[in-house]
């Protein structure tokens, strides 16, 4: 299955393709889309669905998986990047793509193991999981650990799905 996993923010929004079956991950692509802090609102969000919505055309997920947005102290940065939320999730949705969220800890457990891991141990563990990539920064590794938590989630409850239906006498595994 080909996953594309999004790390949004108002200044720079990240995204990574990658290719989960069989137990193996795959690098496909990643980016970071930008825009500039002078530029209204408005412009900037409508570069970030086009960002996006570029990459979704050019690799065709079949899915998409974006970091939910945690609570900052300064409440206009908390707006702000629920509206870059805003834009990134309208992106996959009008694709017509299934889009889950994660919370920025179970991203974080699901590649390296602590909800509490700093973003240099969470880039080495990309790095590691998919070694042929050449990230494009902070941001693209962010949404290719998003990628990699979708996968595993992806994959834990098809095994779920497999239980319960052998487990109702729905058939082979």
């Amino acid at each position: 299955m080909r996953l594309i996993g999004l790390d949004p923010g108002l200044r720079a929004t990240g995204w990574g393709v990658i290719e989960a079956g069989d137990g193996r991950l795959k690098h496909v692509a990643n980016g970071v889309v930008t825009t500039r802090p002078g530029d209204p609102v408005a412009v900037r969000l409508a570069a970030l669905y086009d960002g996006i919505a570029a990459a979704i055309a050019a690799h065709h997920p079949e899915a998409a998986a974006v970091e939910e947005t945690f609570v900052n102290r300064n409440a206009e940065s908390t707006l702000r990047l629920g509206l870059a939320r805003g834009a990134v999730l309208l992106a996959p949705a009008r694709a017509g793509l299934p889009v889950a969220e994660y919370a920025a800890n179970r991203v974080k457990k699901a590649v390296v193991g602590t909800g509490h891991a700093a973003k240099k141990q969470v880039a080495m563990m990309v790095r590691t999981l998919l070694p042929t990539a050449a990230i494009a920064g902070e941001d693209a590794a962010d949404a290719l650990a998003v990628a990699i938590c979708h996968a595993h989630s992806a994959a834990t409850r098809a095994r779920w799905d497999r239980a319960v239906a052998l487990a109702a006498g729905g058939g082979s595994p």
